[in-house]
């Protein structure tokens, strides 16, 4: 085995050890995303989006330069992709914003607040005949055959680029760095489905209200279709866990996310762990009050993001040990600090809750664009100090296997049976018609759902 399959299968055995709450040699240093690492080639915000190549190199380099770093995550966004769609719910870097700004979300309401009902009777037909017209420019102008047929055959070009420059990634990253990436494929809890690219927060929380029923309703319509889109998208070797961002528990009581957040999660997440899948969580904002959940779910089943301004020794306490954490370095820290202010803090968490399994050595769900690279280098330095817990587990753990779990069928608009029906007799072999036709619904059912993310 080369050095480099060996370090990465290494990085990778130590990362799945610490998920599932198993001694490690390591604490692993796995932010789920490393903004620094896309830009630390010198390259723009707006790179990263549309210069795949250049956001590729920088990365590598990344990796070569901080070899401590034992994940480093993919972006889901390519901007040709939104271009071509005409995908209003972002402003992109160099299109709409200066080059060197974060794009940025556009909340909006793509779903009213009388069409639920519509919603819920049918999500995937209310989605493409409703809110995509509202979300997506090109798909508005479907009356146009010539203009939307052109915008979708485009789209097509433009999503297997942009998975086959992602599968080249991560190749490279792992073949010539032995760097595994933290996470695969990603969907959203039910309610932030809702309230993200449908609703919007301010829709939401007066249907909360207003129409309790409905809003519950439709969260349990969209349990089926996100857990669709976790595991149409995630790794189906299932080394790195699905992706799952959290966006509004922040602004609910503990009462609200009991009542409208957590339930249809909860089934959500059980559908993935049942398929045999790991969940990274962002806990974005304070979710201390929520986090006591996560010991509904099976053990070691989740990583738990904890973000900036939470207390990540009270998150310890109040998960009791049941999933992992991951967090516990501020973005102040690591922009504004001083490389000993670093080294310090690294060493307090290496020694407090470090000390038992089920920890990753991460910032606030991420490590930011502006990192002083002087502290990512304290960062790498103390890890490798301080982080270690069982040197003689170095080169003993071993990549999981994990186990087959229960996948539900795959979503399809048009079903083989319908398509069948219209194909007339089949003069050869069914099954080999069959079975191309379904990957491919299985495919555009996907495309479709990625855009509320």
């Amino acid at each position: 085995m080369s050095d480099v399959k060996q370090l990465y299968e290494q990085r990778l055995a130590r990362y799945q050890a610490a998920i599932a709450l198993e001694p490690v040699d390591r604490i692993p240093l796995a932010p789920g995303s490393n903004y620094l690492a896309e830009i630390y080639g010198g390259i723009t915000k707006q790179e990263v989006l549309y210069d795949t190549e250049k956001w590729l190199q920088s990365e590598l380099k990344f990796c070569r330069d901080y070899p401590a770093v034992d994940t480093v995550r993919n972006s889901r966004f390519y901007g040709p992709l939104l271009d071509v769609m005409g995908c209003v719910s972002y402003k992109l870097p160099g299109r709409d914003l200066a080059p060197n700004t974060q794009y940025q979300f556009v909340e909006k309401e793509y779903m009213l607040a009388d069409e639920y009902d519509e919603f819920i009777a049918n999500p995937t037909r209310f989605l493409i005949n409703k809110a995509l017209p509202r979300l997506l420019s090109e798909v508005a102008r479907s009356g146009d055959p010539v203009t939307f047929g052109t915008a979708m055959y485009k789209a097509g070009l433009a999503q297997s680029v942009h998975g086959a420059h992602l599968r080249r990634r991560t190749v490279e990253l792992e073949e010539k760095c032995g760097v595994p990436q933290p996470m695969g494929g990603a969907c959203l809890a039910p309610m932030d489905a809702l309230s993200d690219s449908l609703r919007d927060l301010r829709g939401v929380m007066r249907d909360m209200r207003r129409q309790p029923d409905k809003v519950l309703a439709a969260c349990e319509a969209l349990v089926p279709e996100m857990a669709n889109l976790g595991l149409a998208t995630g790794d189906p070797l299932k080394r790195w866990p699905i992706f799952i961002p959290t966006h509004k528990p922040m602004f609910l009581s503990p009462k609200e996310y009991d009542q409208f957040y957590w339930p249809s999660f909860k089934k959500l997440l059980e559908i993935l762990v049942g398929a045999g899948h790991k969940v990274r969580v962002y806990l974005e904002g304070g979710q201390n009050a929520h986090i006591h959940h996560y010991q509904e779910l099976p053990k070691g089943s989740v990583l738990c993001d904890i973000d900036n301004g939470v207390d990540i020794h009270k998150s310890k306490e109040l998960i009791n040990g049941h999933q992992c954490l991951a967090g516990g370095l501020p973005d102040s820290l690591l922009i504004l600090g001083t490389p000993d202010k670093v080294r310090e803090r690294v060493k307090h968490l290496c020694e407090t809750i470090g000390r038992e399994p089920g920890y990753v050595m991460s910032g606030g769900c991420n490590i930011p664009y502006d990192t002083k690279p002087e502290n990512m280098k304290a960062l790498c330095e103390a890890i490798e100090e301080f982080g270690w817990v069982d040197r003689s587990l170095t080169g003993k753990l071993k990549v999981k296997t994990p186990p087959a779990g229960t996948r539900p069928e795959p979503k399809r608009i048009t079903d083989w049976e319908e398509k069948k029906a219209a194909l007339g007799p089949i003069m050869g072999d069914e099954n080999l018609i069959k079975n191309l036709w379904n990957q491919y619904e299985n495919m555009a059912y996907a495309f479709w759902w990625q855009w509320i993310l």
